[in-house]
């Protein structure tokens, strides 16, 4: 009975200290959007909230324009994940329930496309997107990587477990492919989907590297982009950039939240798989 209790008491403190390691970047960036850029170096450090959070948000909008990047980030995260989601979900169920002539290479090519380094392909897609006209354009955020190759596989990996016999039989009604798909087959997945969906949210929503080679405008930033402007060659407001940070973070915290228990679902759902 002393040893559960014990392993308990150890299990919860421990869980407790990595809780705290967790959340305390999320912390530190808040307080440092409530107080003045000297005080974040500080020693000791500050670790109670200020009074320069009103100050530190209008001179942030006043740099960056919180309200446009803003909804360039959320308008470019939204339509991304909605796309590679429905893109993503009908290749994992072609590689999960199709049976055709050289899939499992397919699918192999594509786990190991997972392994190309990202910067080894940033060169010929900025060329492809000067080709179209689509450079310093919503385009260019969106369409490529629509095809995202470990959603495919999170995708697949939970439609390998759909049976069969539901498919078979729903062909026997009469059921056209598109049918069993969008009426048969993605209803049962929810969890799956928010998982993946969760994901891709991320993943475009912290893209830094191609929007800032992609986009030349202003007007047409995303958040990581628009806060890398804010670190000057002389001088960093840092409660400016710690404001900005905190609102970027909302956003993500509250899509998480929205899905934590469908992600939970799928992603155990892939892994009993």
């Amino acid at each position: 009975m002393r040893k559960s209790i014990g392993k308990k008491i150890t299990m919860y403190v421990v869980l407790a200290i990595g809780a705290l390691i967790s959340l305390f970047p999320f912390y530190w960036a808040a307080i440092g959007a409530t107080n003045e850029s000297g005080k974040l170096f500080s020693k000791p450090p500050v670790l109670i909230p200020g009074s320069k959070l009103v100050e530190n948000v209008k001179n942030l909008n006043e740099a960056i324009d919180i309200g446009r990047v803003m909804f360039n980030s959320l308008f470019v995260a939204i339509v991304y994940t909605v796309l590679s989601l429905l893109i993503c979900s009908m290749a994992a169920y072609a590689f999960a329930k199709f049976r055709f002539r050289g899939r499992n290479i397919i699918f192999g090519i594509f786990l190991l496309s997972m392994m190309v380094p990202y910067h080894a392909t940033i060169i010929p897609l900025f060329k492809m997107m000067a080709n179209f006209g689509w450079l310093d354009t919503y385009q260019a955020l969106i369409l490529p990587n629509l095809a995202y190759p470990f959603a495919i596989f999170l995708m697949r990996q939970n439609m390998l477990a759909f049976p069969n016999s539901l498919i078979e039989a729903a062909r026997i009604d009469g059921s056209g492919e598109w049918k069993i798909f969008f009426r048969i087959v993605m209803p049962s997945m929810k969890p799956a989907l928010a998982a993946t969906a969760i994901f891709l949210f991320l993943y475009q929503w912290n893209s830094f590297l191609w929007p800032l080679i992609a986009l030349s405008s202003n007007e047409m930033y995303t958040f990581p982009v628009a806060l890398s402007s804010l670190f000057g060659l002389s001088r960093i407001d840092y409660g400016q950039v710690m404001s900005g940070v905190t609102i970027a973070t909302i956003p993500i915290i509250i899509f998480f939240l929205a899905l934590q228990r469908q992600f939970i679902s799928g992603m155990l759902g892939s892994a009993v798989k």
